[in-house]
């Protein structure tokens, strides 16, 4: 089996932008981010919805694709959101991007679907990603349990859908990674390295979850792998980071991009291709 490791649109979201806080001027690109993983000799590159493809250019998305290309990067798309007609639109621009894979956050802020909605949705489009042979990747994220998920991909039982494990997301969900892992490993198609750390906060009452560069938290990274490796699935491993905001979104900016440099020469450690 085979493991890549790439870099992914939310190991930057500082520098792309973040909602509410102040924009980075200018922001990063789909073009800078392919850029910023050839400088760091990565050739897997997903754009999730932080950067959204539909919202590019036809011209645009040429460059993007003779930028991949020139650089040999293969792009992963991701996208939120799997009502039918938005499904659609992702699975052909996955098919426009070369992507074998389109990974999926299942809740927008107006679309909250039940797991049975959940299965009658995906259904509908599995005639489509047969066709395109393109694996939906449903990402774990903070409402559904593992139980669920691993239920949801039972109950629709295609090939072409799996999940996109997150090493931090079910936090929210009250889960830590390795009930995640035991209880979704089997079924991952793509990963979400994300290194966190747990403290207590400064007064004693409570904890915060906060993220770190890859190596330098709690994840038991060489052990996750070694797990995953175990199904005998080929998936690629994605750098996501949650870099805590420093006094000016150009610092925080500087911090975030010493991350990716540091998580990916630590990950360059566990992950050789």
């Amino acid at each position: 089996m085979m493991i890549r490791l790439g870099l992914g649109s939310y190991a930057c979201a500082w520098a792309i932008g973040v909602p509410g806080y102040e924009s980075p001027v200018p922001p990063m690109s789909a073009l800078d981010l392919l850029r910023l993983a050839d400088e760091l000799g990565l050739h897997v590159v997903q754009i999730a919805d932080n950067l959204p493809l539909h919202k590019l250019s036809i011209e645009q998305r040429i460059l993007v694709l003779d930028e991949a290309r020139a650089h040999h990067i293969t792009i992963e798309v991701g996208t939120r959101g799997i009502e039918t007609t938005h499904l659609h639109q992702y699975i052909a621009l996955a098919q426009d991007f070369g992507s074998s894979l389109l990974r999926v956050v299942v809740d927008t802020d107006v679309h909250h679907p039940s797991p049975s909605e959940v299965v009658t949705l995906v259904r509908a489009v599995l005639p489509d990603l047969t066709r395109a042979g393109i694996t939906l990747a449903i990402e774990n994220h903070d409402r559904f349990k593992a139980a669920t998920l691993a239920e949801i991909i039972r109950t629709i039982n295609h090939p072409n859908v799996g999940i996109c494990l997150d090493t931090v997301n079910s936090f929210g969900a009250l889960e830590g990674p390795e009930h995640v892992v035991a209880t979704l490993g089997q079924y991952v198609v793509n990963l979400h390295l994300k290194e966190f750390v747990v403290r207590r906060l400064p007064h004693s009452m409570g904890f915060e979850v906060t993220g770190m560069p890859a190596g330098a938290g709690m994840l038991d990274i060489g052990g996750l792998l070694d797990t995953l490796r175990g199904f005998g699935r080929d998936f690629n491993a994605i750098i996501e980071l949650w870099p805590e905001t420093e006094p000016t979104i150009a610092a925080t900016i500087a911090k975030e991009r010493d991350w990716v440099r540091q998580s990916a020469a630590y990950l360059r450690t566990l992950i050789l291709e």
